[in-house]
């Protein structure tokens, strides 16, 4: 019983030990999700100063026409293989703001909008 009990707890720490971002997620990974989420073909963007935080890496991104993104993905192994979720990414200097406002783009502008500054 005591055997089974440590082969589990074993176990257990490697599943967890594997789920970090810096196993689960790689170079490739992230450029490949990069390139799709954002539009741009492979090679025309640089990845810089990943940092990886438990399933979570942050990285930033410079393009060939100078634009730069602030992106994560996180990422997990498990059974089934590696699995990295789509890149979140915000374009640096806009602020989280839409390009034509909330109001602008149909929505409607309420005191949340408001408060966070979209409208």
């Amino acid at each position: 019983m005591k055997k089974t009990l440590a082969l589990a707890t074993v176990a257990a720490f490697a599943a967890l030990a594997s789920g970090c971002a810096s196993v689960a997620v790689s170079n490739d990974a992230i450029e490949q999700n990069t390139a799709q989420a954002l539009g741009l073909a492979k090679g025309s963007f640089t990845i810089a100063d990943r940092v990886d935080d438990g399933v979570k890496a942050s990285y930033t991104v410079k393009t060939n026409t100078g634009k730069q993104y602030a992106c994560y993905v996180t990422g997990t192994v498990s059974v089934v293989g590696r699995v990295v979720s789509d890149p979140i990414c915000s374009e640096v200097g806009k602020g989280g703001k839409p390009a034509s406002g909330a109001a602008a783009a149909g929505g409607s502008c309420n005191a949340l909008l408001k408060a966070a500054g979209k409208c």
